[in-house]
């Protein structure tokens, strides 16, 4: 992979002296200006002959761009989370297959096993690359490859904004505060973000007044990925330690916790970042709704439960230092599961782009996507 210094992958950055004005609760009212305020990243971005993706692994000091030329490359970057979350993944895979055909064809079909088997959890990437194989099997050549992997990721950014306003309408009418987990924005999105789009709307409504997001360990991707997103456009947040979760819910500082999901079974269950489960244990202790926001690609009809949900291990050296650092005795084992799933009972919304599912636990998702496969 090609690395250049990134200066194509955002938006316009806004005059962030300046930040909107916050009133009223119409979502509705004004919608392409006071929200776009707060969506100023693109990280994933075609160049028209490769792939160019924001390295998140060096955020917030560090802003730089990789350039795959390859769909062995645009594995590599999934794997190794220069891309990540769900949406972000899938969107990258659909690229690296039109990579693919331009290259050769033939190479087609190790491809798309060599990009599927790039991270196991997020359900977002089997279908994207299903969408994709569909194509091929349809007889698209590269070009048309090119305008279905497009059509990827722009249904996902309109997804995404349409997400924002339905998971913002539940909240309120008064301000309240609400706690994130991992980065669920623009980074890991097409753009605007799932429950980070969420509280981008809800924030420009005037519905939310407090935003905290938890550190996310071990890549603290809500430290380093979430806090620099918040800030870049201008809205006020707190970073906490995970540990210090439980801790918030109990001062009443926060009403909501809103997170995105990489797998929602049949049943409601949902798994996401590591640490969300135990999220969802204190909030319901404690009286705080728990919110889910996902696409309706991330909702998986053929998994009865979370028990069929594949929960990624990832390498121990993850845990045992940082940044090249060791900060763990020599000869310490660690255990490093990367997601777990939160059970649907503990959830008391789901949100996509279909609409709101109250109560999952009771109603499941078969209204919305069908009888369980």
């Amino acid at each position: 992979m090609r690395h250049n210094r990134a200066s194509h992958y955002t938006a316009a950055r806004r005059d962030e002296t300046a930040p909107p004005a916050v009133s009223g609760t119409s979502i509705a009212s004004d919608p392409m200006t006071r929200t776009d305020l707060h969506d100023s990243i693109r990280a994933v971005l075609w160049q028209g002959d490769h792939l160019r993706l924001l390295d998140q692994r060096r955020l917030p000091f560090e802003e730089t761009a990789i350039d795959c030329r390859s769909a062995a490359e645009v594995a590599a970057a999934i794997t190794d989370l220069v891309v990540r979350g769900a949406p972000a993944i899938g969107i990258a895979a659909a690229w690296g297959v039109v990579l693919a055909a331009r290259a050769d064809p033939a190479t087609l079909p190790a491809a798309l096993e060599q990009l599927r088997a790039a991270r196991p959890t997020a359900v977002n990437l089997m279908w994207a690359l299903d969408r994709m194989k569909r194509a091929i099997a349809a007889g698209a050549d590269a070009a048309a490859l090119a305008v279905e992997a497009q059509a990827i990721q722009d249904e996902d950014l309109a997804a995404n904004r349409r997400m924002g306003e339905l998971g913002a309408a539940q909240l309120g009418p008064a301000p309240v505060g609400v706690l994130t987990h991992c980065n669920t924005g623009s980074l890991a999105t097409a753009g605007f973000g799932t429950a980070l789009g969420v509280i981008r709307a809800g924030y420009a409504a005037g519905r939310i007044d407090r935003v905290y997001a938890g550190e996310t360990r071990p890549w603290l991707q809500g430290a380093r990925l979430t806090m620099w997103e918040l800030a870049r456009d201008g809205i006020p947040a707190t970073l906490i330690a995970d540990s210090a979760a439980a801790h918030l819910m109990k001062s009443g500082a926060v009403q909501w916790v809103i997170v995105g999901a990489d797998r929602i079974a049949a049943n409601g269950d949902t798994a996401n970042k590591i640490g969300t489960y135990q999220l969802a244990i204190a909030a319901r202790h404690h009286g705080v709704r728990f919110m889910v926001v996902a696409p309706s690609s991330t909702v998986d009809m053929t998994a009865a439960s979370g028990a069929a949900i594949e929960i990624e291990l990832r390498a121990a050296t993850e845990l045992l230092g940082y940044g090249g650092q060791r900060t763990v005795v020599d000869g310490a084992q660690a255990w490093n599961p990367v997601f777990d799933v939160t059970p649907a009972e503990l959830i008391d919304v789901i949100v996509t782009e279909r609409g709101v599912i109250e109560r999952p636990a009771q109603t499941g998702l078969a209204l919305q996507f069908g009888p369980p496969a």
